[in-house]
């Protein structure tokens, strides 16, 4: 597996290196790109970015995580060159952003439930569990219906503090659009949406703001990215999915999730799909971009390296970097779809050359590849925020 792996990236590297690099010093000199959104993605933005900006020293990024409702607004004010989002542009959204904008998936992830109980390392949660738990329904973890779940398990007679997002959130937006489909009570009283009218628990900002009242409060229980969770060693509630399968979130269920025909603009929710091994709340996050860049007075060179920055982020070097920090590459055909949107972003109706395009053998390669050491890992360079 490993010489297969290893065979493959290099075909592939050898095809993203090869188409136009000749003009690349002369396009990155001097550029700055700005970006706002999304937390759930942020670890992974991080060290693409300045991985980008290490190999193009001319380029400078700039990234705000603050919150996949901010960074659409900003994108609409045209104040920033991308916006991050774990939700695609709702029909309201797309008709406010004055211009035709593009998806672009970057990677793919879940949102678990984390918590923190004593002594219970393994706990199983239903749709429509999660559900009543978020609309302050089960108040205690001895409630006979999660006891039920969890034969093996003896609860505490502990009130239960559910944490959410206090921000707008594209995780939000996931996670509710999961329990909508799930628990008809749940579509009928709260919906689905980037921000919500909460019944219980306490709001905090951001995914590191839920992770860390979830791990500091005793009998909480949030919602946050998967990779947040790995990262810290967060015990994560195991969920039962559409099969009826038991499923904790792994890279490789995760993945599975999108195992389906993904549409061509690549706007899709991957939520409570039918594969038995799919994990229940599983996503994709985007950037995304005006499909003219020529606007508010942004410059050819700018377009030239965003479209660039698009193409090393969904190449091979960009996801063999979403999978060392705990997220899910994009599979083959997503990321063919991905290029066919990539190459349709023009500058005043005139295409942009690129200086690379990423090796279509690419693929959904959940790799034996190692974690980067410390002496690997890019050096940062540019401004990357997370608020």
């Amino acid at each position: 597996m490993m010489k297969k792996t290893l065979w493959f990236l290099l075909i592939s590297l050898a095809f993203f290196s090869c188409s136009g690099s000749r003009d690349k010093s002369k396009r990155s000199v001097g550029v700055t790109l700005s970006g706002a959104g999304a937390t759930f993605p942020y670890p992974f933005y991080s060290i693409v970015f300045r991985d980008y900006m290490r190999k193009h020293p001319g380029v400078t990024i700039n990234y705000g995580a603050i919150g996949s409702g901010g960074g659409i607004r900003s994108l609409r004010d045209k104040s920033v060159n991308f916006a991050a989002s774990d939700a695609f542009l709702n029909e309201k959204e797309t008709a406010s952003m004055g211009a035709e904008v593009v998806h672009i998936p970057t990677c793919m992830g879940g949102v678990v439930l984390s918590y923190t109980l004593s002594g219970v390392d393994s706990l199983r949660l239903t749709g429509e569990l999660i559900a009543d738990i978020f609309m302050g329904k089960i108040t205690r973890w001895n409630d006979p219906r999660v006891a039920a779940e969890n034969p093996n398990i003896r609860f505490p007679d502990l009130e239960i503090t559910p944490v959410y997002r206090s921000d707008g959130s594209g995780t939000t937006f996931v996670f509710s659009e999961y329990l909508n489909k799930v628990s008809p009570e749940w579509n009928k009283e709260m919906g689905a949406g980037k921000a919500l009218k909460w019944k219980a628990g306490l709001a905090a900002k951001g995914n590191p703001g839920v992770a860390s009242i979830v791990q500091l409060t005793e009998g909480a229980i949030g919602y946050v990215g998967s990779e947040y969770a790995l990262t810290l060693q967060m015990p994560s509630a195991i969920i039962k999915n559409k099969a009826g399968n038991y499923v904790k979130a792994t890279l490789k269920t995760i993945s599975a999730a999108a195992e389906t025909d993904l549409p061509d603009d690549m706007k899709v929710t991957l939520t409570d799909m039918p594969h038995p091994n799919a994990y229940p709340i599983s996503m994709m996050t985007w950037l995304l971009v005006y499909r003219d860049q020529g606007y508010s007075g942004h410059s050819r060179q700018e377009a030239e390296v965003l479209v660039d920055l698009l193409n090393y982020i969904i190449g091979p070097d960009g996801q063999q970097l979403a999978e060392q920090v705990n997220y899910v590459p994009l599979p083959l055909q997503a990321i063919q779809k991905t290029k066919r949107i990539i190459d349709q972003i023009h500058f005043e109706g005139e295409k942009i050359s690129t200086v690379s395009d990423p090796g279509i053998a690419v693929g959904n390669v959940l790799s034996e590849t190692k974690t980067m050491s410390d002496h690997e890992k890019p050096a940062p360079h540019g401004k990357i925020v997370s608020e």
